[in-house]
């Protein structure tokens, strides 16, 4: 076998998604925060429409961008999470403040289309496993559902601190609970990995956007008034030390056989 064909081999069958570590939650939990005190900050700074369509084109830039890459790479990939961070939090932001839809309908519009992705995903590739997303299309099916998950958590987010009335802080203590669900259900139920994978996943983002809110929002509404800019540099800083160690280290990248 030729040096050129052995690399295109390895280059398809080499895994296109992290390994899920604690470095992989903290990231997570990280660019969920900071996909809404961006999104907040932006749409502030430079009025709605501008900010949907730069968050729109930096949201289509990082796909690019991480479809490229033949593996896996650090960079690449939390790019595209942040991306999908702020420009989900705009889209289902846009239906409420722009179309007047109430949470409660856009968490149930972004939870049949996250269902539907789901389905579709598993009745084509047979598995919805982040050790399988070796291919093109596998990833396609992996982002559908990422961008779906972060509509979906804001709006859930939004729907418990504003149509519930738990306010910001209340809502972070719930899904605190919540994502404890299916980490207890993995570890000691012995439930599906993909399935509670999955559960974490949707979770996070309503966690991290409800921190997020009670960071930035002023104090009348329940926020402590830090301001969307300076909570999204910090988290920006701190996303990108965890995301420079993991590039560095190597140690998220999934083996290949």
């Amino acid at each position: 076998m030729t040096s050129s064909l052995r690399n295109s081999v390895v280059s398809a069958r080499a895994l296109r998604v992290p390994e899920i570590t604690v470095f992989f939650w903290l990231a997570k939990g990280l660019s969920t925060a900071l996909g809404e005190s961006a999104s907040d900050y932006l749409v502030g700074a430079l009025s709605p429409i501008p900010a949907v369509l730069a968050g729109f084109a930096a949201f289509v830039v990082s796909l690019v961008v991480q479809f490229a890459m033949r593996r896996y790479r650090a960079w690449a990939y939390w790019f595209a999470v942040v991306m999908v961070g702020v420009f989900g939090t705009m889209a289902a932001d846009v239906l409420h403040v722009g179309f007047g839809v109430p949470y409660t309908f856009s968490a149930l519009l972004y939870g049949i289309a996250l269902a539907a992705v789901y389905i579709l995903w598993f009745r084509v590739e047979k598995t919805m496993s982040v050790h399988s997303i070796d291919t093109p299309r596998r990833e396609a099916f992996y982002w559908a559902a990422v961008v779906a998950t972060f509509a979906l958590g804001t709006a859930l987010g939004d729907l418990t601190a504003m149509t519930l009335h738990l306010g910001y802080l209340w809502s972070i203590v719930l899904f605190a609970l919540m994502i404890c669900i299916p980490a207890a259900g993995y570890r000691w139920l012995h439930w599906n990995p993909i399935f509670s994978f999955w559960f974490a996943y949707v979770v996070t983002r309503p966690l991290g956007a409800s921190v997020a809110d009670w960071l930035g929002k002023p104090t009348d509404v329940g926020g402590l008034g830090l301001g969307g800019g300076p909570v999204s540099l910090v988290l920006l800083a701190l996303i990108v030390a965890v995301v420079g160690h993991l590039a560095v280290s190597r140690r998220d990248v999934q083996p290949t056989d």
